[in-house]
């Protein structure tokens, strides 16, 4: 019997002698085994493999790491402090990023830019600052000098439409004058104090004479 050289059968091949690859192996399961690259190099997010020493991003947001033999060792930078006032923000990056700050002040439901002044009621008067922030003034009213003031539409304080008075009795009289209130009792408002009772003072009455 002739032997052709390099013929050989299946018999005599050793599996021993040529072990496969561990991506070829599969599992008693039949599941494949994937490759591990431990101490050997580094993988990102989107599977690339990456050496040992090589620098690199893990994802679109991480911090870049350098490839070891235990692995990625990521920067760990301080990040700057995100603004208070920020509404928008970006973590497209190793740092989040602010976008966008807030530019308005908000008050009652209204929104007003900065450095507007406004009046959410005729006794206010308000501002909104830098600081996105609403500062107020409200008005204060002096004391009206009547015992009758009035409020006109879109006026803050009151005012006394028919100038200063004072109660004698029930009757209301102007200041500054004698008032007969009846037929015995002349009347006058303390000066200054028109929240004080009218003075009053008693004269002869005159009575109707009978005819």
């Amino acid at each position: 019997l002739f032997v052709l050289p390099g013929l050989v059968t299946p018999a005599a091949i050793n599996h021993e002698d040529y072990p496969a690859d561990e991506g070829d192996q599969t599992s008693s399961n039949d599941n494949l085994i994937f490759d591990d690259y431990r101490g050997k190099g580094c993988v990102d997010d989107s599977g690339f493999v990456y050496k040992l020493g090589e620098r690199f991003f893990p994802g679109h947001s991480n911090c870049p790491c350098v490839c070891t033999e235990d692995g990625p060792v990521c920067d760990q930078p301080e990040c700057p402090k995100i603004h208070p006032k920020c509404t928008k923000v970006e973590h497209n990056g190793c740092c989040p990023e602010c976008k966008e700050v807030k530019n308005f002040c908000e008050y009652h439901g209204k929104n007003y830019k900065i450095l507007e002044e406004f009046k959410p009621s005729p006794c206010e008067w308000c501002r909104c600052e830098p600081s996105n922030e609403v500062h107020c003034v409200v008005a204060d009213c002096a004391v009206p000098e009547c015992v009758n003031p009035v409020y006109e539409p879109e006026q803050c304080c009151p005012v006394c439409k028919n100038g200063p008075n004072c109660f004698a009795g029930t009757t209301i009289i102007p200041a500054g004058i004698e008032v007969k209130v009846d037929d015995c009792n002349i009347c006058h408002c303390h000066n200054g104090d028109w929240w004080k009772p009218a003075q009053c003072s008693k004269r002869e009455c005159q009575g109707k004479q009978a005819l």
